[in-house]
């Protein structure tokens, strides 16, 4: 890691415990400034990367740990994984977030009681999980049967290719009564053979109690509903338990639909003596080289509220550094403007970083990634409810959102679909740079492209950081700040020795433990 001083930090201290920590975008952008981080992630492909890049990491399920083992940490970062909680109509997302929602209105309501004591508080929070427990049983039971009737679905289906083969089906006949299996009661047997109407009605009786299962799946929810909840009730558990100390700070990020979410959280963390504050951020706002989207939640605790009610002052939002990214419009800036600082610090608002200079910043620290001419990006995703309208950004703007599909992206000469010779993929590297991680981070284990989709871009994570761990710097101090944690982004190395992933049988010895001094800044970012 970069040998970056720690300079005009918070008094406070800050030591971070990051859960569902990813590869380490947050991670990356703490040990910039000059903090101490401990993740917490179960992915072994992400704990490889994490490793390499010398972050402290449990692995593990975040359920398996709890607050209490952690007393050192004074500040909670996270993103949880969750359902896409579509507000929208009837669904299965509609109905996932009612069941969040609900869950939150139970701890709220114990919470903000004053007579409620540790134990009562504990005791709803045991119901919650245990509810939790018992549907991710029933769930798993309804999809080993769902596993089976698909199988037996397909075996099916080969029976009824092989069989419209026997008689002598024409192909495009074939093709359309196969695709038609979509909707198999409607469709009719060529030649009305027994056979295969009998097929037909097995596979529809079969397709008809899938419905079923999918249906018993919805209402169950999955494991990600519990999971959400979880930073919930690690700030529960260090404000109302008796001996602990509540988080000086909690940060929490996901995408957009997550922000009804945050919202009832905000109403318990008030309840708690937090202030918050929630900002749907566009990252291209904060010097992103990509158009994304991010709901947060950041909260600071008020030692100077009212001890007779809950604090009801808002944070203000993370000030935008760079301009929106607007289609057509004149929005973005070449690497080729003369810039000093490959990524600075806007002031006032910088155009939105496009692919090219941000690439080209990356080459001037790594000089095996490739050049490349003009170029469009094609996306694998289609647009409008097309599947066939591919979404197209040029070189000179922001990537469109960087996602785990990232790898299946075509590279065209720009203005035309002629697939570039060379290089019409990008490179891991690449895509990681995209996601502002620096050029040299030490991409591990398998699925690359899904551990960079996923995590939060570390750019992005400075500015919020540095907004609500350190409000009281003056502007001036803050572009001292920035700009000095963003070189230090930019010029990050790998260490020269991963780190141990750690288990639970290393909590004892863990700084984090309070057992024994936990240094302010990592030991990898010591000067």
């Amino acid at each position: 890691m970069s040998h970056i001083t720690k300079e005009n930090s918070s008094p406070a201290g800050f030591r971070i415990l990051d859960l569902f920590a990813g590869p380490g975008g947050l991670d990356v952008a703490a040990h910039v400034l000059g903090y101490a981080v401990t993740g917490i992630e179960w992915d072994r492909e992400a704990c490889a990367t994490r490793e390499a890049a010398g972050m402290d990491t449990f692995r593990g399920d975040v359920r398996h740990y709890r607050a209490a083992f952690f007393p050192g940490a004074n500040v909670l970062t996270g993103g949880p994984p969750c359902q896409t909680f579509t507000v929208a109509g009837h669904g299965a997302g509609r109905r996932a977030l009612d069941r969040v929602l609900e869950y939150i209105d139970r701890l709220h309501e114990v919470v903000r009681r004053e007579d409620a004591d540790w134990i009562e508080i504990f005791r709803t929070w045991r119901e919650i999980a245990e509810e939790l427990r018992r549907k991710e049983r029933e769930a798993e039971g309804v999809r080993a049967k769902k596993r089976e009737v698909e199988g037996l679905r397909t075996t099916k289906r080969k029976a009824m290719r092989n069989r419209l083969e026997e008689l002598g089906c024409p192909p495009d006949e074939m093709k359309r009564f196969l695709k038609g299996l979509r909707t198999p009661r409607d469709l009719e047997v060529p030649g009305d053979d027994d056979v295969l109407k009998g097929l037909l009605k097995e596979f529809s009786d079969l397709d008809d109690g899938l419905d079923v299962l999918k249906g018993t799946l919805e209402e169950l929810g999955d494991e990600r509903t519990g999971l959400v909840l979880q930073p919930l009730w690690w700030v529960i558990e260090r404000s109302r338990r008796p001996g602990s100390q509540p988080y000086e700070a909690v940060i929490l990020e996901q995408v957009p639909a997550v922000m009804r979410v945050w919202e009832e959280y905000a109403k318990v963390l008030a309840s708690l003596g937090y202030r918050t504050g929630r900002q749907l951020m566009h990252t291209e706002e904060f010097g992103v080289p990509q158009t994304r989207r991010r709901a947060v939640l950041m909260a600071r605790l008020d030692r100077t509220a009212s001890p007779t009610g809950p604090s009801t002052d808002l944070l203000t939002g993370v000030p935008e550094t760079h301009e929106r990214y607007r289609p057509g419009g004149l929005s973005t800036q070449s690497s080729k403007e003369g810039h000093a600082d490959p990524l600075p610090l806007g002031d006032p608002k910088e155009r939105c970083v496009s692919m090219e200079r941000a690439l080209d910043a990356a080459r001037r620290v790594r000089k095996d990634l490739p050049e490349r001419p003009a170029f469009t990006v094609i996306s694998n995703y289609g647009t409008g409810g097309d599947p066939d309208a591919r979404g197209r950004r040029d070189h000179d703007a922001p990537s469109a959102t960087i996602t785990g599909k990232v790898s299946r992206n075509r590279l065209v000469h720009k203005g035309s679909d002629r697939p570039l010779t060379e290089f019409a993929r990008f490179e891991l590297a690449e895509a990681g740079v995209l996601q502002t991680f620096p050029a040299k981070y030490p991409w591990r284990g398998k699925d690359v492209s899904q551990q960079i989709g996923n995590a939060v871009p570390p750019r992005l994570a400075l500015h919020v950081l540095r907004h609500v761990l350190e409000p009281e710097l003056t502007e001036d101090e803050v572009k001292v700040r920035m700009n000095r944690a963003l070189e230090g982004l930019a010029t990050w190395e790998e260490p020269a020795k991963p780190a141990k992933i750690l288990g639970h049988g290393d909590l004892k010895e863990h700084p984090l433990s309070g057992r024994c001094p936990l240094p302010l800044i990592p030991a990898a970012c010591a000067p």
